[in-house]
């Protein structure tokens, strides 16, 4: 791709003309959408354009207005439009900014990429060119445009946007992957950037073959903490007293669905699990049954996999939802409503959900490949086709296709990231971290704060985004930071889950999916 010359000029501003969303973004009533026009590459601005869509939420006390926060809701490839009606902002933010979403280049309303149906005739290409034939697909009907769909070139239609507004600063609100994005606006921009709020950072260095398997071990931790608090919680949902208990039970409820028991390791064995004859031996008892969890999940459902017709784990949507929840506790009583067989996968998906999702989904793959860094190790090959291919381990399988070079196999990367850097930004930025998020590991969040030299407030728990999360301490620090750009909070406790998803499961929760 074309290096962006320094002396390119802006384009002049554009007139929005706001109106009703696109439905397929399921936004609020209350959101209203306008289109913006972007170089369709930024290394010449006079040439062809494409299309940016942007939602908008106006604020709710004009006479006290401060401006503008530019929100993105993560990914690689987060549908933004629906963000700032879907999270519940702080009051005060929701009162005094305008709330902005810009759509990144590619996604639905937003000159998408469109992509040609998959072919399942040449299923070895698939595995061995994974990389390249997504990107020739999606690059048939456009030819060349799949090469823009970068993080640079996303922040430079954000400043498009911000010119479009008329704002000579914009405060910017990152989730995840948003974090990379809005750094890098703000790296190009320093300028332009008045707040930056920076929630669930990534480490740059792993970008990108290594930033699912950094979240693997995570994710099953995780998963056994969701069990433990299933577990916890017995008299409501009645799958057992142990996490141990809980994972049985989750486990037959895949089985059922899918055909073959996951191989999922079991948690940590309690007293409670020791049968009553073996009391006696609780301690190695328990230690056996530690020892050999994770071998003994593995073993039977790899045999299980090859003697029932059919079977597969990743079939399973019991065993899907389980790893979407994991990073998110307001999501776990719908696991545990669905292991106990109180609530129920929808019969027949929804084609624009199914659309929306799919496109994200491929969005995220150009957008890893193209921009990938990381060398890929071969040695893991083998394991990552065993996981993807033969067992469809849904925890192991995104890290080792990517950790191998399998998913971008075909497809080089063609850029560089922008090298993150705080170039005197007039406020610091707000890093915002959970101690246990599974999908953006704490450890991974101290690369970001050194480069954009960011003050870090730490949250306890491991939920994944702390926006709309009703944590009064932290919602302060970021209404504070917002007014101020300062703020001398350290850390802040875990949320507390919204009472309803505990008292009354019978209220529909997840009965949708």
């Amino acid at each position: 791709m074309s290096v962006i010359p320094a002396s390119a000029a802006p384009a002049p501003a554009q007139t929005l003309s706001w109106g009703p969303c696109p439905k397929i973004h399921g936004a609020g009533p209350e959101v209203r959408c306008a289109t913006v026009r972007v170089p369709r590459d930024h290394a010449r601005p006079s040439g062809p354009t494409i299309q940016i869509m942007i939602s908008r939420i106006p604020a709710r006390d004009p006479g006290r207005r401060r401006g503008v926060l530019i929100g993105n809701p993560g990914g690689p490839g987060g549908d933004a439009i629906s963000m700032f009606s879907a999270l519940k902002v702080p009051r005060e933010v929701r009162d005094e900014w305008d709330l902005i979403a810009v759509q990144p280049r590619g996604l639905l309303s937003s000159t998408p990429a469109r992509c040609t149906p998959a072919d399942d005739a040449d299923a070895i290409s698939a595995i061995v060119s994974f990389g390249g034939l997504n990107r020739q697909r999606c690059d048939s009907a456009d030819p060349g445009y799949v090469r823009t769909i970068t993080t640079e070139n996303t922040a430079r239609d954000i400043d498009v946007v911000r010119r479009a507004l008329g704002e000579e600063k914009v405060s910017l609100y990152g989730i995840s992957y948003g974090t990379l994005l809005m750094s890098t606006y703000a790296t190009l921009y320093p300028g332009h950037t008045d707040r930056l709020v920076l929630d669930s950072g990534v480490d740059p260095s792993w970008v990108w073959n290594t930033v699912l398997a950094a979240q693997t071990s995570s994710y099953k931790r995780r998963t056994h903490e969701m069990m433990a608090w299933i577990a916890q919680r017995d008299n409501i949902y009645h799958l057992g007293r142990t996490p141990l208990a809980v994972y049985r039970a989750w486990s037959s409820k895949v089985e059922r669905e899918s055909g073959v028991p996951p191989s999922l390791a079991a948690p940590p064995a309690r007293v409670g699990d020791v049968p009553p004859g073996l009391r006696a031996v609780a301690a190695q008892y328990i230690a056996g049954v530690d020892l050999t969890a994770d071998a003994r999940a593995k073993f039977e459902n790899v045999i299980a996999t090859m003697l029932v017709p059919g079977g597969l784990q990743a079939k399973s949507s019991l065993l899907g939802v389980t790893r979407l929840a994991a990073p998110d506790r307001n999501l776990w009583p719908l696991v545990a409503l669905r292991t106990a067989g109180r609530a129920t996968a929808p019969s027949t998906p929804n084609p624009q959900v199914i659309k929306l999702l799919t496109t994200m989904q491929e969005m995220q793959n150009l957008i890893m490949c193209n921009e990938n860094q990381v060398p890929a190790q071969p040695a893991t090959i083998p394991a990552a086709f065993f996981a993807n291919y033969v067992v469809g381990d849904v925890y192991d399988a995104p890290g080792l296709i990517y950790q191998s070079g399998m998913a971008c196999a075909g497809a080089p990367a063609i850029t560089r990231p922008v090298a993150l850097a705080n170039r005197g930004l007039a406020a610091p930025p707000l890093q915002i971290q959970s101690l246990g998020d599974p999908q953006t590991p704490y450890r991974g969040s101290f690369a970001m704060q050194r480069l954009m030299r960011s003050h870090l407030i730490t949250v306890g728990g491991g939920d994944h985004a702390q926006l709309g999360r009703r944590n009064p301490a932290l919602d302060r620090a970021i209404t504070g930071y917002l007014r101020t750009g300062r703020t001398s909070i350290r850390s802040v406790p875990e949320p507390a889950i919204s009472a309803s998803l505990t008292k009354a499961p019978h209220t529909g929760i997840g009965a949708s999916g």
